[in-house]
């Protein structure tokens, strides 16, 4: 790794593992334009890129922005950093914009003046792994977060979530999370709507200040502590603006005195004139004024109103929106400009809760910029239900992950427009199965899509229960609580490998190409992806699909769910038969919690202490299991005539695939 610093000319020549690249530079007009001469076949990172995990042949401007659906070239979730197949890596030291054009052995830079880079060279794995040093290491979610998310935005009430808990029980389909949006008074978005209260104390109110009888949040406390006995955790959506209300929204007294308290103590981001920054017009939010989380009073005020919440027992956050600066004029506290503010905003905004809520909740963001890992986890943002959809949303969470952002999900099937087919909600399904974090979301009802609606009734809600309903495709919701079940069975797994991610700095999903950058057979797959060190997963991405073909990396491979053992190193075809394409890599071995004899998708233990079933694959191999995080991993070996285990382990259930 190294620093550089550019001045008005100059050229370098840079180690590689192969050869070297050859840099050289010129400023003129305030930016710098830089040439990297380097042979590479794949350009990979930049945050989540929706159009190609392979920059090669794109022109690729980092800027954060907020774009509904069909984000294509733009991208909520940017950073200036990239790496190739040849072991070049390249990061833009820099919060302004920055554009990056990847063409035949030329990669072509425009910097602001006066930025400077970091150079990396190596393994894929080495050079996310320095880069991300540059922030900090990656933070852990708890192990609940790695369970099933379900979230609806018309889930307005107390009594709606209470009923979404009878439906999880009743259709035996378990999920760890909970996100509701529509929670607040849609003003301060700290406040449950229908609460009475005065003005609020300037410390931030304990709770008790709220009289919610009569409204549609009479109890959150016992809501929530419902919610915990049925091993669900909450989490509530919030969106950084002191709110701009219409004239057909109810006056808000409350909102009223935080607008004018943001301008009167300069809480709020500003013009270099002094007055208010709001949100132009053609944006989310128009006209809102936009908190300045680099000013220290504005963080203390800002959370004190949110306290209360946490001393609730709210989980964490959805940390909506964020891309909201969007002028060069603007001004924040730390003496920061619009120029820096566009992308690092959101970093901020992310880091400030992260912040807030310490450890043991969870923050679940859709913008971010470099070091993104240091606030975890994001989702892909919106995306209608559509099939070209599901392979944009993939294409985003491999591309963010070969930038270093381990614990990323999407809305299955997406959140928009009419109501998904049950062939993409299925499809879908199987692969957030296998995603770090699996969550269905649907947009508000009555929006523009609801006389689209297949059932009639304008409700998009993507449980499994009403697209059984609107579809009348009886039994479809039990073949989806399969899935969820089987989330639940790989839990251990999972949250084995989180730690593992955090610990090693490795992001949780990997695309072929992080192992084997050379191969041009892992660069055409890049729809395929290890999630860990032992599971690979191949996508169902195309309509009515229920098998592929696909690329099997060296050494032997066990199908999931039939045990079938493919020899690897070439194309092999998947057929239906085995359910869905995913594979546990031999050597490697996998931690389920299945009750003993159970198959794949039974109930999950009740007993969260419950020693897991061990899949071991091959006749010989070697797994470390990492089931707490600050204590030594439980290291499981095998050969062909024994198996030794950690006296921890000493009673899980073991299976041997050979």
């Amino acid at each position: 790794m190294k620093r550089l610093s550019f001045s008005e000319s100059g050229s370098l020549d840079w180690p590689l593992p192969a050869g070297a690249a050859r840099l050289a530079w010129a400023t003129r007009a305030g930016e710098t334009h830089l040439t990297v001469s380097v042979s590479y076949s794949g350009a990979y990172g930049m945050g989540e890129k929706y159009d190609s995990l392979n920059q090669k042949g794109h022109r690729v401007k980092n800027l954060v922005e907020e774009k509904f659906c069909f984000q294509g070239g733009h991208t909520y979730c940017p950073a200036p950093f990239f790496w190739t197949d040849t072991g070049f890596g390249f990061y833009a030291a820099t919060d302004r914009i920055t554009e990056f054009s990847f063409e035949e052995n030329v990669i072509c830079i425009s910097l602001p003046a006066g930025c400077g880079a970091v150079l990396f060279s190596g393994k894929p794995e080495e050079m996310i792994r320095e880069y991300m040093s540059l922030f900090g290491p990656a933070k852990l979610p708890p192990k609940w977060a790695f369970g099933p998310w379900i979230s609806a935005n018309h889930w307005n009430s107390q009594a709606a979530v209470e009923a979404q808990l009878e439906n999880l029980r009743r259709r035996h389909c378990p999920a760890t999370v909970l996100v509701a949006e529509a929670w607040s008074d849609e003003a301060t978005f700290s406040v449950f709507n229908g609460a009475h209260y005065a003005l609020l104390p300037e410390e931030g109110p304990s709770g008790e200040e709220f009289d919610l009888s009569g409204g549609p949040w009479p109890d959150p406390k016992g809501m929530i502590r419902k919610l915990h006995d049925a091993g669900v955790h909450f989490v509530l959506w919030q969106v950084p603006v002191y709110k701009k209300q219409g004239p057909e929204e109810p006056p808000c007294p409350q909102n009223d005195r935080d607008r004018e308290e943001a301008v009167r103590l300069g809480l709020c981001v500003h013009n270099a004139d002094g007055t208010p920054y709001t949100i132009p017009e053609g944006h989310w939010f128009a006209g809102s004024m936009v908190p300045d989380f680099t000013n220290p009073e504005t963080v203390k005020r800002w959370f004190a109103r949110r306290q209360y919440l946490l001393d609730w027992g709210v989980d964490g956050f959805k940390t909506d929106g964020g891309e909201f600066i969007c002028s060069d004029n603007a001004r924040f506290a730390d003496g920061s400009t619009g120029l820096e503010g566009c992308n690092r905003y959101p970093q901020q905004y992310a880091a400030a809760y992260s912040d807030f809520i310490g450890p043991g909740r969870v923050l679940f963001s859709r913008a971010g910029w470099a070091g993104q890992h240091t606030t975890p986890c994001h989702w892909a943002g919106d995306q209608q239900s559509q099939n070209s959809e599901l392979t944009g949303a993939l294409r985003a969470g491999l591309s963010a992950a070969l930038t270093g952002i381990p614990f990323w999900g999407f809305d299955i099937a997406g959140f928009a427009g009419p109501l998904p087919t049950p062939d993409l909600y299925r499809r879908a399904v199987m692969l957030a199965c296998f995603c770090p974090i699996m969550q269905w979301h649907s947009e508000p009802d009555g929006g523009q899509f609801r006389e689209l609606m297949p059932g009639g009734e304008g409700n998009n809600e993507r449980s499994p229960w009403n697209m059984e309903s609107a579809w009348a495709v009886p039994g479809f919701a039990e073949e989806m609580a399969f899935w969820h079940r089987l989330r639940m069975n790989l839990l251990p797994y999972l949250y084995s490998e989180a730690v593992r991610s955090a610990v090693e700095s490795r992001p949780l999903m990997r695309p072929l190409v992080y192992h084997w950058p050379r191969s041009g057979e892992a660069r055409a797959a890049w729809d395929e992806f290890l999630l860990g060190e032992s599971l690979l997963v191949a996508p169902l991405l195309e309509e009515n699909q229920s098998g592929r073909t696909l690329w099997l990396p060296q050494g032997g491979w066990y199908s999931l769910f039939t045990g079938q053992r493919f020899e690897g190193g070439q194309t092999v075809t998947a057929g239906p038969e085995l359910t869905f394409p995913v594979f546990l890599r031999e050597g490697c071995a996998l931690a389920l919690d299945l009750p003993k004899g159970a198959p794949l998708g039974a109930d999950a233990s009740p007993d969260t202490a419950a020693l897991p079933r061990l899949v071991l694959a091959g006749e010989a191999g070697e797994y470390a299991l990492r089931a707490v995080p600050d204590s030594p991993p439980l290291v499981i070996r095998w050969n062909h005539e024994q198996v030794q285990l950690p006296a921890e382990l000493a009673h899980a259930e073991v299976v041997r695939w050979r």
